[in-house]
């Protein structure tokens, strides 16, 4: 459950990513960024990884956005293409993203969330490593996320960061997944799950529950992030309490 990195190309699952188009839609391409050596490099070495996992295979597509790299909270570099630049700098509305038709289900509302949690005294935290990546793109969809590069041509059989319905469709996964424990003992925001009980027996059996199951699906976690067995907890920039909820200071 919790590898160092993600083992392999996710299994087939009953929700599969999908990029349906506007009507009369023709596809985009654009030319390669410009990158700093430093860049360069880490785009070779993340490239070959991808490669190596099966992540990611060579293209002939008619598609082909940009990339560039976004740094993480953890100081590492993460490889996303042009249609992310929208979701991060808002600079401008990227083309993919434009011509999506939206996937309308629903994200939970974070207050109804916290509804639940009335009376837990146990919290664990759980957070899926690249959850993203953990999602495969249709067959039929894989030709539109391809991206350029200086090394190549490439696409994505798993899904990439920044698309706009991304979230949903990963919400959708999850919900089915942990279905028959949601609001009983779990609660789930994308790929973030919170674990929480009244007493210290239930949550050691629920928590155990909720592993095993992330084993069967081959849903694979960030052991860095796992918490457990808390009194209080920093879920969804809020701390949460036995007895109050209170916003995230460090998240003001």
């Amino acid at each position: 459950v919790f590898p160092d990195k993600l083992p392999e190309i996710p299994p087939v699952r009953e929700v599969e990513f999908n990029i349906e188009l506007i009507p009369w839609s023709k596809p985009i391409s654009k030319a390669p960024y410009r990158m700093a050596p430093i860049e360069v490099k880490e785009l070779k070495d993340q490239l070959q990884e991808l490669l190596e996992r099966g992540f990611i295979r060579p293209s002939v597509s008619p598609w082909g956005a940009p990339v560039l790299f976004v740094k993480k909270k953890d100081g590492s570099m993460r490889l996303v293409t042009e249609i992310v630049r929208a979701r991060l700098y808002s600079s401008e509305c990227r083309e993919l993203n434009k011509i999506t038709i939206r996937n309308h289900y629903p994200l939970p509302r974070i207050d109804n969330l916290f509804d639940q949690l009335q009376g837990a005294m146990h919290f664990s935290k759980i957070d899926l490593r690249s959850g993203y990546h953990q999602l495969r793109v249709k067959e039929k969809d894989v030709s539109k996320t391809a991206f350029r590069t200086r090394y190549g041509h490439y696409e994505f059989l798993v899904m990439p960061f920044g698309l706009t319905n991304a979230p949903a469709v990963f919400m959708d996964l999850m919900n089915r997944i942990f279905h028959e424990f949601l609001d009983k003992f779990v609660i789930v925001f994308i790929y973030d799950i919170l674990v929480f009980l009244k007493s210290k027996e239930e949550h050691e059996d629920h928590l155990r529950t909720v592993l095993q199951t992330l084993r069967q699906k081959k849903l694979y976690a960030k052991f860095s992030k796992y918490e457990f067995w808390l009194s209080s907890v920093a879920f969804l920039g809020h701390i949460v309490l036995a007895e109050r909820i209170t916003m995230d200071p460090a998240k003001v």
